[in-house]
């Protein structure tokens, strides 16, 4: 597959997750197999105007390139300079637009899964970002605000004359969040429409998933996100599946390894104190399903210190093993 004239080695994305594919997050999914990952969504305008903690966003490694750095704003200008910016930087491979996100203060700011409502100042910004990048340049949509797509397929029209290089597409709506059943109809559709690459994206929860979504839609690659949370090595067995028709699952021995790894990231990139708040959540994604794992999860809450994680994952993992 190729999203302009970049070679993606797979066919999985990680989907961008606003607090959770920040840099640490995406090197460990890097390291477990994934083709392509996407930054947390960053704001145009706070590149715009030079904000220190929007800038933090765009940390990168080349480790894990290629990297999808995905922007949102609603304002032309600010929206190709932001763009131009992370360019600049050389810290991405793709630029993504947002207009997916149904969180209302993004939506307040006409960002988002607005501006699948407002098609002239979409072609407007599309116009604008793709004179001021060479970058491969994607967007990631909804269906948009009520179930039938149509405003889904005329953004993705628009987008495709506006030299935009691939879409990714969530089939629900703006009022559905993550509720409901995805309308895997609609990434069909859209993929019998127009030209370009189609990422799906939206209820793969399992490696079948994947290979069933690509099965029904002949989409180009598959995005997930929620799923690779709990399971980082799922969008390597998804590659592994498709491409040989089996793929190996993790051994408790890899997965506690993992959750070290992730622990030691954390640390070393946030701070110990600020990573023991973010990891009393995210570890727990990990043993979901374990014997035990409710108790881990209650001792997870007065983690203090990264020893003090280490010592309960492996006083978890003996208790399994």
């Amino acid at each position: 597959m190729k999203i302009k004239n970049l070679k993606i080695l797979g066919k999985t994305f990680l989907a961008p997750l606003a607090g959770i594919t920040n840099l640490p997050f995406r090197l460990l999914v890097k390291e477990c197999g994934c083709a392509v990952v996407c930054s947390e969504m960053v704001s145009a305008k706070g590149l715009f105007y030079n904000s220190e903690k929007t800038f933090t966003l765009l940390s990168s490694k080349k480790k894990e390139q290629p990297l999808c750095v995905q922007l949102f704003g609603s304002d032309p200008d600010s929206m190709a300079k932001g763009a131009k910016i992370v360019q600049d930087l050389n810290v991405a491979s793709i630029i993504d637009i947002n207009f997916g996100c149904s969180v209302k203060k993004v939506v307040k700011q006409g960002a988002g899964i607005a501006l699948m409502k407002e098609p002239t100042l979409t072609k407007i910004i599309l116009k604008a970002v793709r004179k001021a990048i060479d970058l491969p340049l994607t967007i990631k949509l909804r269906s948009g605000w009520d179930p039938s797509g149509q405003q889904a397929f005329k953004i993705a029209h628009i987008a495709q004359e506006e030299g935009v290089d691939a879409i990714a597409i969530h089939p629900r709506t703006a009022n559905q969040g993550f509720k409901g059943q995805a309308n895997w109809d609609l990434i069909k559709g859209l993929k019998q429409q127009i030209t370009i690459p189609v990422i799906g994206n939206g209820d793969i929860n399992t490696v079948e998933d994947a290979q069933k979504m690509i099965e029904l839609t002949s989409c180009d690659a598959v995005m997930v996100g929620r799923a690779a949370m709990k399971n980082p090595f799922i969008l390597s067995q998804i590659d592994d599946f498709l491409e040989t028709g089996s793929y190996q699952t993790p051994s408790n021995f890899e997965i506690f390894r993992t959750m070290e790894r992730l622990t030691q990231m954390y640390v070393g990139y946030f701070g110990e104190k600020t990573a023991c708040k973010m990891l009393r959540s995210r570890l727990s994604w990990f043993v979901k399903g374990m014997p035990g794992c409710a108790a881990f999860r209650t001792k997870l809450s007065g983690i203090h210190s990264k020893n003090h994680i280490l010592d309960l994952i492996n006083e978890f993992e003996a208790g399994i093993t």
